[in-house]
């Protein structure tokens, strides 16, 4: 069972929002491999609409797993539970018929297509779609990413991995998400890359965009998330808001590197703080 790590009441503020309907609402969900591996157990989740939500954990956790599932990726799953997207059932959809309800996830290897120039990626983002708004979010994207516009005619191979990154998101967004789910967009980048692909999605947040990302780098994805959860073999342990996790003593030895070994007022004797989760 999840344990909240709020340790203050909350404000009137926070309080409306817990009390809106979520645009994202997990419940109980078990996905499965093989029919008989368990990946996810009892899942729980709420999205809020036009906040950062951040789901934290180590390898093997099940944080893409979850993705996967709510974006339809894994055919049949979830085995149990419900998945809600603005109110309607959408879990064990196909998955183009969750993408047209705007869901829109770029995945751990940004699913570029390699062989194609940027502007060739970018142009099937707006697969579909017509009018003036397509000029204008071309531009946006262009403007929340200028590398984008210098290397338009470049292949997607060639780019660097801060710049595929940065072309997955700007792809993913041409296509109007209500809800963009990242899977580990920091993965791979050098550090000063990593803060400014966050810093974009902070502007995308802005703008009224809802974002669930999963992510290894914890201090990273809690300094700009409102809300986060901590997943350790497909359950979730732990959840609160960023502010609230960041304050946490297990969050803290175990993803913020704060904390640790300690050692007796003797000096000899070494031990680990049991988490609470």
């Amino acid at each position: 069972m999840s344990q909240r790590a709020e340790t203050k009441p909350p404000t009137d503020a926070e309080a409306g929002r817990a009390a809106a309907p979520p645009l994202l609402n997990i419940a109980n969900i078990e996905t499965l491999y093989f029919d008989r591996i368990y990946a996810l157990h009892g899942l729980t989740l709420k999205v809020r609409e036009k906040e950062i939500f951040a789901v934290l954990g180590p390898n093997g956790a099940g944080k893409t797993t979850l993705l996967r599932t709510i974006a339809g990726l894994l055919k049949d799953q979830p085995k149990k539970g419900v998945i809600e997207f603005m109110g309607r059932r959408i879990h064990r959809y196909p998955p183009e018929r969750i993408s047209k309800r705007g869901i829109v996830y770029v995945p751990e290897d940004r699913g570029l297509f390699r062989e194609l120039t940027v502007k060739e990626n970018l142009d099937l983002g707006c697969w579909g779609r017509r009018g003036k708004e397509v000029k204008a979010d071309l531009e946006y994207v262009l403007d929340l990413f200028p590398i984008l516009r210098e290397r338009h005619r470049q292949q997607a191979e060639t780019l660097s991995g801060g710049e595929q990154q940065m072309l997955a998101i700007a792809r993913a967004m041409l296509r109007r998400p209500k809800l963009l789910m990242l899977d580990e967009p920091s993965l791979g980048l050098a550090p000063l890359v990593a803060r400014a692909v966050y810093d974009a999605l902070e502007k995308i947040a802005a703008t009224g965009t809802t974002i669930l990302l999963v992510e290894q780098n914890a201090r990273l994805a809690l300094n700009i998330a409102d809300y986060g959860y901590i997943m350790e073999s497909g359950r979730i342990v732990l959840e609160g808001t960023s502010a609230a996790l960041q304050e946490n003593d297990d969050v803290q030895e175990l993803y913020l590197g704060v904390g640790g070994e300690e050692t007796s007022s003797k000096g000899w004797r070494l031990y680990k703080k049991r988490r609470t989760w």
